[in-house]
């Protein structure tokens, strides 16, 4: 039987070191003027890492979606609004090679076109829409020809100066089987596609996730994917997008808390105490309690995720329960990673809320956690409908 150290020895990786340090050199300075990374994008598209989920057959890496989590672990270390930013993209690929490997072709295209240089962006946000992947705000008008026209907002579109593809949805509200939510791919040079630059925020800067305006964007025919009942619904489509998103996501906010325990040694070992007679503050049992109460909490999260997207990769049936997994699995990493960085930032001393400090940075990126799908709310809900079933009660 393969053990943990077996998997770790034999883990596929597309990111080395020196990559990960000009990286991370760039990241204070991305942050700090809102610009997109465009050459971590570039020195990732040289690594093969844009297609690091296709199969090897198809053109790209073939990294398992469990290899995949740890390299952007690895990379939110080093940037994390570079790696939420490629996120984005590398959802679609696994969502593609989930229905790939269970036999669903629908999504192939995605992987040939990412093997060929095309990049998506994920445009599923709406504001106002807490249905989020179960209803839209967004008109998607059906055309003769078998294609669909986009009207409308979606927000939070990150690689926004550089997708040349846009996976999204919107809802069909006059076809005869009519409410529909259409799920299709936008080309980037459609007419009715407006970029717009408005993305100036607290943390995770250098996403860049612009709001995208549609005025009858078209999807062709060929590029439309799913019409599904609006609701909850048990399309493998639907499965794809929640579950490798929320499990991509935890990934990012994994490798967050990674980098504030370490930032906290080196803080603890660097700064000196006159309590201790001069001593580095690593010595004080205070801060040791602190550091090492991240440690636990941050110990905790790669074996989740890791566990999560195996068992996508494997195969493994969790019926209903698959979103309830995915949902607890986003929520529970991103308020540990926010713990683990509230006590970093403290053991860090006064110099941490500085704003050009890394673990002033890391604090503000971590905070976005809270915004990105699934919400605590959301979550519970899921996880009391698998628990307890639907609510069939109207409420009082």
């Amino acid at each position: 039987m393969a053990t943990e150290r077996d998997w770790a020895r034999n883990l596929k990786r597309l990111l080395d070191d020196d990559l990960l340090a000009r990286i991370h050199e760039r990241a204070a300075a991305y942050d700090r003027d809102n610009t997109f990374p465009l050459q971590d994008f570039d020195d990732l598209r040289a690594a093969g890492y844009l297609a690091a989920l296709v199969p090897e057959r198809l053109g790209g890496a073939g990294l398992s979606l469990a290899e995949a989590t740890a390299e952007q672990t690895r990379l939110a270390e080093a940037a994390p609004a570079t790696a939420l930013a490629v996120n984005m993209h590398l959802v679609w690929t696994a969502v593609a090679k989930t229905l790939l490997d269970r036999g669903d072709d629908s999504l192939e295209f995605v992987l040939r076109e990412v093997a060929a240089g095309e990049v998506f962006g994920f445009g599923v946000s709406e504001a106002g829409n807490d249905l989020v992947l179960f209803g839209s705000t967004v008109d998607a008008a059906p055309r003769s020809d078998g294609g669909y026209a986009y009207t409308g907002t979606k927000t939070f579109t990150s690689l926004s100066p550089v997708w040349t593809r846009l996976g999204t949805f919107g809802l069909d509200s006059t076809s005869e089987d009519a409410p529909r939510i259409v799920w299709g791919f936008l080309d980037r040079s459609a007419e009715g596609i407006e970029v717009r630059e408005d993305w100036d925020t607290l943390g995770q800067r250098a996403t860049q996730s612009n709001t995208t305006v549609l005025r009858g964007a078209v999807a062709a025919a060929d590029r439309v994917v799913r019409r599904l009942p609006p609701g909850p619904n048990p399309d493998p489509l639907v499965f794809g997008v929640f579950v490798n998103f929320e499990i991509l996501l935890a990934s990012v906010y994994a490798g967050i808390a990674h980098r504030a325990v370490a930032l906290a040694a080196e803080a603890a070992a660097r700064r000196t105490s006159l309590k201790l007679g001069g001593a580095p503050r690593s010595e004080d049992p205070d801060v040791r309690r602190r550091i090492a109460s991240a440690a636990l909490l941050d110990d905790g999260l790669d074996p989740q995720i890791r566990s999560l997207a195996r068992d996508v990769d494997d195969l493994v049936d969790h019926g209903r329960w698959w979103f309830a997994k995915a949902s607890g699995l986003k929520v529970r990493v991103t308020e540990q990673a926010k713990a683990v960085v509230d006590e970093a930032i403290l053991v860090g001393g006064g110099s941490g809320y500085a704003a050009s400090s890394e673990l002033s940075r890391l604090y503000r990126d971590v905070l976005a956690g809270a915004f990105n799908p699934s919400s605590e709310d959301s979550a519970l809900s899921t996880i009391a409908t698998a628990v307890l079933g639907p609510v069939t009660a109207p409420p009082p």
